[in-house]
């Protein structure tokens, strides 16, 4: 069967398990998927847990037929015909999905994963534990480590991300377990969101930091903080002046790059903007 809608199908069994032991599905469980494709993550999951209700979000009305005709035996398998990205916000309220007992799972092609990330975070309530397979270098970047020191490498995806979950990577599935086999190698990502509720606006300050910030990663803390702020300080040495004063009062170092900031450094500075 051809690949559709950027589609790369995994088949190898000791991956699929993999995947759906880091969900620890429990009875009582909605586990909501993403593009199920032909099957095989479903009927894994399936297999490890008998007293759990699956909801499947394909867009290729090919491979929901096939999926309804192969599943039809199954009445705690329901599989929905269309676009995650439109059906996942309304999806919480539409089946009265819990957060103690909601997971979200699916291999999910690259030219989405940035907004379904924003879906889900601003979603309500959120799952209680996601396990995506994406690019290997993207949940890399979302982990924010050098591998080789174990040093903070941190960006705007991660920094994104981490406000609201703590990201782990599972393992690695190289592309060759794939049909059609993609360009490059895959992880196994588990999302946590924390339980935390943000406001708004906090929200908002957050999210606005973190564009000036790593709008240009090259330079310094300070340098983007005093440019990003400009235009509400007056100009001149008076604005780095005061920027100064916010990075020392969060203990951060104003000549570090926005690379070497942990997660919650860049939340509490947030707060003092």
């Amino acid at each position: 069967m051809p690949q559709r809608l950027g589609q790369h199908f995994l088949n190898d069994k000791s991956f699929l398990k993999k995947i759906v032991d880091a969900l620890n599905i429990e009875k009582g469980d909605f586990v909501v998927e993403i593009g199920p494709g032909h099957g095989e993550l479903t009927k894994e999951i399936r297999n490890q847990s008998l007293e759990s209700k699956i909801i499947t979000i394909e867009k290729d009305k090919r491979m929901t037929n096939l999926l309804k005709e192969n599943l039809k035996n199954d009445k705690d398998i329901e599989i929905l015909e269309g676009d995650a990205l439109k059906i996942l916000p309304t999806l919480t309220e539409n089946y009265q999905l819990k957060a103690k007992n909601y997971k979200l799972v699916g291999n999910i092609p690259y030219y989405i994963t940035g907004y379904l990330f924003r879906i889900i975070a601003d979603s309500e309530p959120k799952p209680k534990t996601i396990v995506f397979t994406i690019q290997k270098e993207v949940a890399e970047r979302i982990i924010a480590l050098r591998q080789a020191q174990g040093k903070p490498n941190m960006n705007l995806l991660a920094a994104s991300v981490q406000f609201w979950v703590k990201p782990e990577i599972i393992g690695y599935i190289p592309k060759t377990a794939f049909s059609p086999q993609p360009k490059v190698d895959s992880a196994i990502i588990k999302l946590t969101p924390n339980d935390k509720q943000e406001t708004i606006e906090n929200k908002e300050k957050y999210y606005h930091l973190i564009k000036i910030l790593f709008k240009q990663p090259r330079k310094t803390i300070l340098n983007n903080i005093s440019a990003g702020f400009e235009k509400t300080l007056p100009t001149g040495r008076q604005v780095k002046s005061k920027m100064e004063e916010i990075l020392q009062k969060a203990d951060i170092n104003p000549s570090h790059r926005p690379q070497n900031l942990t997660i919650n450094q860049i939340i509490a500075l947030s707060t003092l903007f």
